[in-house]
C-alpha cells in the first residue's frame, strides 16, 4: 500500500475547503460558462498579463463579482508604468466594489517599466489602503524561480508579511505550482521558522493536457519533464493525454500537519480551463476522501 494514498477523510477535504482558482482577462466566457460548477464565494485570482488593458481587468473583477464569486485581481508591479496608473487601476476596482482583495507580484518583466521594482515597493505607496483594499495575497516560490536568488525570494518573503503586518491588512501566500510535495513542505516549515505564519494557498495545476503541462513547467522553471512524468505517473512517450493532480493532493493531505505547517488550502492553477478544473474538483473531493483505503 502507498502511504501517500491513504491520507484521512478529513484531512484530505479540509485541504479543498475553500479552494481558490485563477483565470485571466480573457477567460469571462469561460468564466460564465463554468459558474454553476464553481462554489459561491469561491476566491478567484484574475491575472495581470502584459496585452491586457485596463477595461479588461476590470471587467474581469465585475464578472466574477456578478456571478457570485470573490475577485481577487492581481496588481503586477513590474509592469506598472507609473503610479498614476497604479491610482487608476484601483480606483476603478474601488468604484467596481472589486477591491478589498488583491494580489500583488512582482511579475514577469526582468525590467521594470516604470517606478515599481517589486511586490514590496506597491505594497509601501500607502495607495492600497486609500482605495479599500483589505486583503492582500503575496507570492511565495517552494522551488525556487529560476532569475532569484534563494536568499533573496526569503527576504522578500519575510518583508512582505512583515509590510502586511504593518499596514494591518489582512493576507495570505499564494505558491507557485508545483508537481513535488516534498519542496513544499520544507518550504512551508522553513517559513513557519522564519515567523512567516499567514495562511498559504498552495499552487497546484489543474488537470490539463499533458503536452501543454510540460509546457507551462519548463516555462517557470519549477520541474524538469523527467520529474513530472515520474510524479505525475504518464509516460513521457505519449503526450497525448489529460492528467491531474491526484497524485500531489494525495500524497500533501498525508503528510499535511497544521502544528509544523500551519494554515494550508489549495490554489488551482486553471490554464484557462475553469469549467473542467471545477468538476475535476467536485469529482475529486467526492471521491477521494470518502473511498476507504485499501
Amino acid at each position: 500500500m502507498n502511504p501517500a494514498l491513504t491520507a484521512t477523510p478529513a484531512v484530505g477535504t479540509a485541504l479543498l475547503d475553500d479552494f481558490s482558482l485563477e483565470m485571466t482577462g480573457k477567460d469571462v466566457a469561460r468564466l460564465e460558462e463554468a459558474h454553476g460548477s464553481i462554489p459561491r464565494g469561491t476566491r478567484i485570482n484574475i491575472t495581470f498579463l502584459a496585452g491586457e488593458d485596463l477595461g479588461m481587468r476590470l471587467d474581469a473583477a465585475r464578472a466574477v463579482k456578478r456571478l457570485g464569486f470573490v475577485p481577487v485581481p492581481h496588481i503586477s508591479a513590474r509592469r506598472l508604468p507609473s503610479r498614476a496608473a497604479l491610482e487608476e487601476f484601483l480606483s476603478g476596482l474601488a468604484e467596481d466594489g472589486t477591491a478589498e482583495n488583491v494580489f500583488v507580484v512582482g511579475g514577469d518583466p526582468a525590467r521594470p517599466e516604470g517606478p515599481y521594482p517589486d511586490a514590496l515597493a506597491v505594497l509601501r505607496t500607502g495607495l492600497l489602503q486609500r482605495h479599500g483594499v483589505r486583503h492582500v495575497g503575496i507570492s511565495g516560490y517552494p522551488e525556487g524561480h529560476p532569475a532569484i536568488a534563494e536568499g533573496t525570494l526569503w527576504s522578500a518573503l519575510t518583508d512582505k508579511a512583515d509590510a502586511l503586518g504593518v499596514h494591518r491588512f489582512g493576507g495570505d501566500v499564494i505558491t507557485q505550482f508545483g508537481f513535488d510535495v516534498d519542496p513544499v513542505l520544507r518550504w512551508l516549515e522553513a517559513a513557519r521558522a522564519r515567523g512567516v505564519h499567514l495562511p498559504v494557498r498552495i499552487g497546484v495545476p489543474g488537470p490539463a493536457g499533458v503536452r501543454r503541462l510540460l509546457g507551462y513547467a519548463t516555462r517557470f522553471g519549477v520541474a524538469t519533464s523527467a520529474s513530472v512524468a515520474r510524479k505525475y505517473g504518464f509516460s513521457l512517450t505519449n503526450l497525448m493525454g489529460t492528467t491531474g493532480p491526484d497524485r500531489f493532493l494525495h500524497a500533501l493531505a498525508h503528510r499535511y500537519d497544521p502544528e509544523r505547517h500551519g494554515t494550508v488550502k489549495v490554489h488551482f492553477y486553471t490554464f484557462g480551463g475553469l469549467r473542467h478544473s471545477a468538476e475535476w474538483i467536485d469529482a475529486f473531493r467526492q471521491t477521494a476522501f470518502t473511498t476507504p483505503a485499501r
